[in-house]
């Protein structure tokens, strides 16, 4: 914690220092940091106030159904279309991970989500076909899609053991 925020304080004094030489990079630096935090300011509360309603809202027994060790490829299935609905990039995304892990969700299919929501969310797609082709886009998805749920489950069995914590 102190590491933190002894760090913090010198980057604000490196912002307010640049600022009054007027050296340019770090003055680049500082309006870039702001904007990053804006953008977090107006999609994190939002993010949090539905992925708790996702932890009353939606029962175990739902996700333990189609998330599940029993899931099959329905489980594939239901990772990224809940993926490609994503908005927020991973910073929704993880927390959402950690809900369905909480919840039942098979680690395999987890990270499947993890991944997908990076790759298969719908504006993304959308701004891809409409520039680079529908083409490529389906392409795109038959090749990224076998790759992410090969990849997720060589991890999930490398590391059976994680668990998330309650709190």
């Amino acid at each position: 914690m102190k590491r933190t925020i002894i760090i913090s304080l010198a980057f604000i004094v490196f912002i307010l220092i640049s600022w009054l030489l007027e050296f340019n990079i770090g003055i680049d630096m500082g309006k870039s940091f702001l904007e990053f935090a804006l953008s977090l300011i107006k999609i994190v509360p939002f993010a949090f106030i539905l992925i708790g309603l996702f932890e009353v809202w939606v029962k175990k027994e739902t996700v333990e159904k189609h998330l599940g060790e029993g899931s099959r490829i329905k489980g594939y299935f239901w990772a990224i279309v809940l993926a490609s609905t994503t908005v927020g990039g991973l910073f929704v995304a993880l927390p959402v991970g950690a809900a369905l892990t909480r919840k039942g969700a098979r680690l395999g299919l987890v990270l499947v989500y993890l991944s997908a929501s990076a790759v298969c969310r719908l504006p993304m797609t959308l701004f891809e076909a409409s520039f680079l082709g529908v083409k490529f886009t389906i392409i795109r998805y038959l090749v990224s899609i076998p790759l992410i749920i090969i990849t997720s489950e060589f991890m999930a069995k490398l590391m059976p053991e994680l668990k998330v914590r309650e709190n």
